[in-house]
């Protein structure tokens, strides 16, 4: 098989500079134009130095000319900005959005959350969930999974298959700095951050709340209703979320643990980068630092008759930028796990 000639638009930021390292691994791939917006004549080497093997190249500036003639283009762009380069390229180039601009298939939910013209939603980049595989498979056109949405979706969504739970879920997750961008601002400065939590996007106000509510409901064919409450840690990647949910009506508190073990078990039995821990072993963000893997563990608290469940992601790797290598490989046809470390980064 040729050498697959891929283009990095956005690699001046996180979510472009792990795509790349990701990519500098990958059997497969050589890479082609990297671009940027402002940054565009820079050397990548004075934005992005962990990126020795490239630090000579010098970004180009995000144009369709600029992108054109690659197997796959790679869009880490702000929302917003995406659509309308990748209406632009042919329908035989591969177009990864790890970008907001094709994830909502709700025009209503698309306008109150980001504002702007809708467009059309693409095969969604979460192979894990129910019928994933299936619509990544072929295709030329990616939305890659928001960071939260793919952690809590793959938390929650087996109890929900399952009817092991009711169709209203609570979510509070833990994020670093990174998954605000690159972007200088005040609120994420050292001084700010350090020794200090605090909430955002509170009373169901984060934007990732309804593509969460997607694809559970996606999932499971049915409304359901989620609480999403975001905290800013400061760390500078991962994401630890813990999410609960009532007990269904029918099932016993007593014996919920042991179901709830079991379909979880059964759920991601095959998944490469879905791991349930043994029992009595949580989930860190350190053990998928740098890697393609969420790990979670389920207990059930019997006296509030809910079950917990608790799950780590890096939010730059399987939170973006793996996830949009997984659904390439997918999409082309290549091993799904290529060039995607499994291994996290410790101490």
């Amino acid at each position: 098989m040729h050498m697959i000639r891929a283009a990095v638009a956005g690699a001046s930021g996180y979510a472009g500079g792990e795509l790349l390292r990701l990519l500098l691994a990958h059997p497969d791939v050589e890479i082609g134009t990297v671009s940027a917006g402002g940054n565009a004549g820079t050397r990548l080497g004075e934005l992005q130095p962990h990126l020795l093997p490239l630090a000579d190249r010098v970004l180009a500036e995000t144009t369709v000319e600029n992108l054109a003639g690659h197997d796959v283009v790679f869009l880490a762009l702000p929302h917003g900005h995406s659509a309308e380069i990748a209406a632009q390229l042919g329908e035989d180039v591969l177009v990864v959005d790890c970008g907001a601009d094709h994830r909502l298939a709700d025009a209503d939910d698309w306008e109150k959350w980001y504002g702007g013209p809708h467009s059309p939603n693409w095969p969604y980049g979460l192979p894990e969930l129910p019928g994933g595989r299936d619509a990544l498979r072929g295709t030329r056109r990616v939305a890659v999974p928001g960071c939260y949405p793919t952690v809590s979706s793959l938390a929650l969504a087996p109890a929900l298959v399952a009817g092991l739970v009711e169709r209203e879920v609570v979510i509070t997750a833990v994020s670093g700095t990174s998954g605000a961008g690159k972007s200088p601002k005040p609120h994420l400065l050292g001084s700010e951050v350090m020794g200090s939590l605090s909430v955002y996007g509170v009373g169901g106000a984060h934007r990732h709340t309804p593509e969460i509510a997607q694809n559970l409901s996606h999932a499971t064919g049915g409304p359901v209703a989620v609480s999403f409450t975001p905290v800013l840690a400061p760390l500078p990647r991962g994401i630890l979320a813990s999410c609960s949910a009532a007990l269904a009506a029918d099932v016993d508190p007593a014996g919920a643990a042991d179901a709830a073990r079991a379909v979880y078990e059964k759920a991601y039995a095959d998944e490469p980068f879905v791991h349930l821990l043994p029992v009595g072993q949580w989930p860190t963000t350190g053990a998928v630092l740098g890697s393609n893997a969420v790990t979670l563990q389920v207990a059930v608290d019997v006296a509030a008759r809910r079950l917990v469940v608790a799950a780590v992601v890096d939010n730059l790797a399987k939170g973006t930028a793996g996830a949009a290598v997984q659904c390439m490989n997918i999409a082309l046809g290549l091993p799904e796990t290529a060039g995607l470390p499994l291994t996290g980064v410790a101490p």
